[in-house]
């Protein structure tokens, strides 16, 4: 059977660029069991409400849903349990002290294969405000209005 190579995204959270400032973004590895990677290579899994938080100077992936896997026995793994982010010192570091301001939290973008490596990008993100996610919604319609403008302009002079 030949090795995995690229990346095959497994989940994405959209919901996140909306509700949050993306300052940062970092990849890391996971600790997960057999099942739950099996579960994963089916595709199946949730970052809606994900988030990370330290213990003990190590990052661990609260909230995130992998349902159990659907062949599993005894060996299955609880849909929600918290799992630990591999990453260096230094970025552990970094991450938590940033995390610490007011505002910040790590939440996950989305979750892969890497050359057959379960990884997830996780970011330094800022919750945004109402008026702040308003507006972003304004600037991409007025984007959008441009765009078509634009083209039906094209269209007709082109």
């Amino acid at each position: 059977m030949p090795k995995e190579t690229g990346r095959k995204l497994i989940a994405s959270n959209k919901k996140a660029r909306h509700e949050y400032l993306i300052e940062d973004t970092v990849e890391a590895g996971l600790v997960l069991t057999g099942t739950e990677v099996k579960s994963l290579r089916q595709g199946r899994a949730s970052l809606v409400d994900g988030y990370a938080t330290a213990y003990n100077g190590e990052l661990y992936l609260e909230g995130v849903h992998i349902p159990e896997y659907s062949q599993g026995t005894w060996t299955n793994h609880s849909a929600r349990r918290r799992r630990k982010l591999l990453l260096h010192r230094e970025q552990i570091d970094k991450l938590v002290t940033k995390a610490e301001q007011a505002g910040h939290t790590i939440i996950p973008l989305s979750l892969y294969f890497k050359d057959g490596r379960a990884k997830v990008e996780i970011a330094l993100a800022k919750g945004k405000k109402l008026h702040d996610k308003r507006q972003t919604l304004r600037e991409r319609q007025d984007r959008r209005e441009a765009e078509r403008a634009m083209s039906a302009h094209l269209k007709r002079h082109g």
